[in-house]
């Protein structure tokens, strides 16, 4: 179990204390107030340094900050293949390599990245954009059997990242971005109850992404630790600020109205894509990333929660506790892949959900939270 500020020995909890959601809403609030002020002098968009010859893959990519990702990463020379659920939605973004996955379904995530490192090409950046948040809406699972928001916001990026591994360690130095979110500070983590069907906490959609999300940020400090600096890659979490994006559809009328009447607060897309597009291109977080993976745990989330997160992901999305290691052994590892994709492409999945973490810093020039792992 975990929460941003639980300590280890803390194992009754069951939910945030009054002054972890306190801190929450106020994270919150002063990011809604004055993240705009702060970034005021940030171009808008901010210019990309050349790219040209690298290749990226992004998820939720049709609409929102993922297409605004795309859409600059192309202009700025990049070879960007979208991941999509839906190809006819991408039928407006000429010039793109689509390929399409369920992120409801492991099996399709798996197949996913066989198909790519089959390919044996370049993949210097992963971008896990894509997201769901249904506000208000009821407790839904995946065919696997995992609730929805888990699965997608957090159990399939985790296992597109280590299935992928082998690609990004040809191509390195090399990135995985995560696109995470403020709300992060509202998630409460218990190993043992990922999908909340215990009864001992109360379902709700809020709860479920903020989980989600903080599960991502565990699970992204893990894995940025264990890949060494051998391996040249870097993993980093990031914040799109509070923004207009597809993430409010599931909004109700009224609450949808009232986040409309609130624009000058608000980041359109474009604003909101830069903090990954920052984490994806910059040349300064790869010895940032870099730095951290020589430091100490800091406090804010203790070692064994952050380990017991990651060894209850690996076991849910049917990988072995060695899968990181198995992927790192050479650095020329592309036939490695199969002892990593057949379990599961075989294998029906079903159980409950994970856990996770990451570093989360304010990359001042963007008033962002970039994480490469610890907080």
């Amino acid at each position: 179990m975990a929460s941003p500020s639980s300590s280890s020995g803390v194992r009754s909890k069951r939910g945030l204390g009054w002054i972890e959601w306190i801190k929450a809403w106020f994270y919150l609030f002063y990011e809604f107030l004055f993240q705009r002020i702060i970034a005021s002098n940030v171009p808008n968009p901010s210019p990309l340094p050349p790219i040209n010859d690298l290749t990226f893959i992004v998820t939720g990519s049709t609409s929102g900050i993922g297409k605004e990702i795309v859409r600059q990463l192309k202009e700025a020379g990049g070879h960007v293949v979208m991941e999509v659920r839906n190809p006819r939605a991408a039928n407006d973004l000429v010039n793109q390599l689509v390929m399409e996955v369920d992120l409801l379904s492991l099996e399709s995530v798996a197949r996913f990245a066989e198909s790519w490192n089959a390919r044996s090409g370049p993949l210097h950046c992963l971008i896990n954009n894509a997201g769901i948040f249904s506000i208000g809406g009821p407790q839904k699972f995946s065919k696997d059997g995992y609730e929805e928001h888990l699965q997608v916001n957090h159990l399939a990026p985790a296992l597109l990242s280590i299935l992928l591994l082998p690609s990004l360690i040809r191509s390195s130095p090399s990135t995985i971005v995560n696109v995470n979110s403020i709300m992060h500070h509202f998630g409460f983590v218990d190993s043992e109850d990922m999908n909340i069907t215990s009864g001992e906490r109360k379902f709700s959609s809020m709860g479920a992404y903020s989980s989600s999300k903080l599960a991502e940020d565990m699970f992204s400090s893990v894995l940025n630790k264990k890949l060494l600096s051998e391996s040249g890659i870097n993993v980093i979490c990031v914040s799109p600020g509070i923004g207009q994006t597809n993430v409010a559809r599931d909004f109700s009328r009224i609450v949808l109205a009232g986040y409309h009447l609130i624009p000058y607060f608000l980041f359109g897309p474009v604003e909101g894509s830069r903090s990954a597009l920052f984490a994806a291109t910059d040349p300064q977080m790869v010895d940032y990333c870099e730095s951290l993976k020589a430091e100490d745990w800091p406090g804010a989330y203790d070692m064994e929660t952050c380990n017991n997160a990651w060894e209850k992901t690996l076991e849910l999305i049917d990988l072995p506790p060695d899968a990181v290691e198995k992927a790192c052994r050479r650095r020329r590892c592309s036939m490695q892949v199969w002892d990593l994709t057949l379990p599961i492409v075989a294998a029906s999945l079903g159980g409950s959900a994970v856990t996770g973490h990451t570093f989360w810093t304010v990359v001042a020039a963007l008033q962002v939270n970039a994480g490469c792992s610890n907080h």
